[in-house]
């Protein structure tokens, strides 16, 4: 179930890509089949050793095209361990509201992306997780869970705040967004209440089957219970403020 809309977001085969934050590598792994040079990056090692095992099995599978490479590795998102601008393209998704510095994470993006290269964000929407919020305590006040809400706005204000323009958005996964909202009314930890069970298979049923009519109806419940805020942005070859005064210039 990838986030990132790869219609909106091109990648273009040997693209050196970093994944930050890849949890269990959904967004790499489909880098990784589109040609991609990918690094996947996480703090918790237990993943990275499971993203490790799959890029192996993909790669005996015969799933990636020549030429791609993947790399899995434990790593800080406020200290990355790479050169200035070191990457094409930069995915960060479900993370930034875990983390407190946020526009320390954002600096650090920026720093390894280069000139004209492309970043994805998503967090989760602020309707939808206000919702969760309001119907549980539990589901982020734990350790290592999500700290603030994003407005959309704020959001795009941090992302022109460290320098990078904006292009695009869009929301995704209205489907999970009730899902959430029974997990949460139910308990968290609660997956035996008889409709967390029911609409748990409901998305599994979605996400192996692809029916048509629940890909429709997804579409048109983006915009309104969408569970995820998407942001596309790319790095401009002159600082923003730079490029701003030139085109004044220009005219």
């Amino acid at each position: 179930m990838l986030t990132v809309d790869f219609t909106r977001f091109p990648l273009a085969a040997g693209d050196r890509v970093l994944d930050l934050g890849c949890g269990a590598g959904r967004h790499a792994f489909e880098c990784y089949r589109r040609g991609a040079q990918v690094v996947a990056l996480d703090q918790n090692g237990e993943e990275i050793r499971e993203v490790a095992k799959w890029f192996a099995a993909m790669k005996e599978a015969g799933e990636a095209p020549e030429g791609a490479t993947a790399t899995a590795m434990e790593g800080d998102a406020l200290n990355l361990p790479f050169p200035d601008e070191s990457f094409d393209v930069v995915i960060i998704s479900e993370v930034m509201e875990h983390i407190p510095d946020d526009k320390g994470v954002l600096a650090e993006m920026v720093r390894v992306l280069k000139p004209g290269g492309r970043i994805a964000i998503t967090v989760p929407r602020y309707g939808p997780e206000k919702v969760c919020w309001t119907l549980s305590d539990a589901y982020h006040e734990v350790e290592g869970g999500h700290i603030r809400i994003y407005r959309a706005d704020e959001l795009l204000a941090k992302i022109r705040g460290a320098g990078l323009k904006p292009y695009g958005t869009h929301h995704a996964h209205a489907l999970h967004s009730p899902y959430w909202w029974l997990k949460c009314a139910f308990g968290v930890d609660n997956d035996k209440a008889l409709p967390v069970r029911a609409y748990h298979k409901l998305l599994v049923w979605d996400i192996m089957k692809k029916p048509m009519a629940t890909r429709v109806a997804e579409q048109l419940l983006n915009p309104v219970v969408g569970k995820s805020f998407v942001a596309y942005a790319t790095k401009p070859h002159l600082p923003v403020a730079a490029a701003e005064d030139l085109t004044k210039a220009e005219a």
